[in-house]
């Protein structure tokens, strides 16, 4: 898969891997590589079968197999410890890769993720797969702000919104991709497993997030071992964008803390 190291070059600084929600591009993150990268190696991929890393993604593809698609890219980079930050999609990729190997994760911090479906964000992506069959690409993107960002700050951020959209369009993943990532993230379901999760584990949650209830994070908070909510008043699905200022200063202390 694609990928990029960004910051300290160090090998002996601590390493964190980022992995970004279901458009699956490292672009997601370039509001916190700066910070991050003053003191930590970091590391940032395109998943498998959307933007750089071209792949057709087979029937029941599944977040376990995107666990283990990153464990074999980290494998071949001879990362053996990290701390992992995953949004969304990419919190469920961290909550497996605790179930598959706890050993790699020294912590992680998992943004407005969840650990079985709901009645809410079940009737969001059907409404996004609905403007995908139905409508197209240029629809489906033109939506995402929309689930992704408080109602103020599109008003406020039209034109880096519209940069966003255009280079969204041009690493447009295939449809069936796209639709089987989908189809993971709603099958998905650790409830049973979550007391196996020792990773100590911040969960970053948004009271306006209008695409996954911050309970969810609660939830997680309260059923895994070392869990810990952070609940953010502003920023909406992706505060990590919208209020950067705020998000990177909660996952630096978090950070910190984690990295002596």
């Amino acid at each position: 898969m694609y990928h990029e190291w960004h910051g300290n070059t160090d090998p002996q600084a601590p390493t964190l891997v980022l992995s970004s929600g279901l458009g699956g591009s490292a672009r997601f993150w370039g509001p916190q590589l700066p910070l991050l990268g003053e003191r930590y190696r970091v590391l940032v991929y395109d998943h498998s079968g959307s933007g750089r890393s071209p792949a057709t993604l087979a029937e029941g593809y599944s977040i376990a197999t995107m666990a283990a698609e990153l464990l074999a890219l980290l494998d071949s980079l001879e990362v053996n410890r990290c701390h992992f930050i995953g949004h969304a999609l990419g919190g469920l990729v961290g909550l497996e890769l605790a179930l598959q190997r706890p050993a790699l994760l020294l912590s992680q911090v998992l943004v407005n993720a969840w650990s079985s479906p709901n009645p809410h964000s079940a009737r969001c992506f059907a409404v996004r797969k609905h403007l995908l069959n139905d409508s197209g690409p240029a629809a489906y993107v033109q939506a995402q702000a929309l689930f992704l960002y408080p109602a103020d700050w599109i008003a406020a951020n039209s034109a880096q919104l519209a940069e966003d959209d255009a280079h969204a369009l041009a690493h447009f993943p295939t449809p069936a991709n796209l639709l089987k990532r989908i189809a993971a993230l709603q099958a998905f379901n650790v409830e049973a497993h979550l007391g196996q999760v020792h990773t100590p584990t911040l969960l970053i949650a948004n009271r306006d997030d209008m695409l996954v209830p911050w309970q969810r994070s609660q939830h997680l908070a309260q059923a895994l071992p070392n869990g810990r909510l952070c609940l953010l008043d502003y920023g909406g699905h992706a505060s990590s964008v919208s209020d950067s200022a705020t998000f990177n200063r909660v996952l630096l202390d978090y950070l910190a803390e984690h990295t002596g």
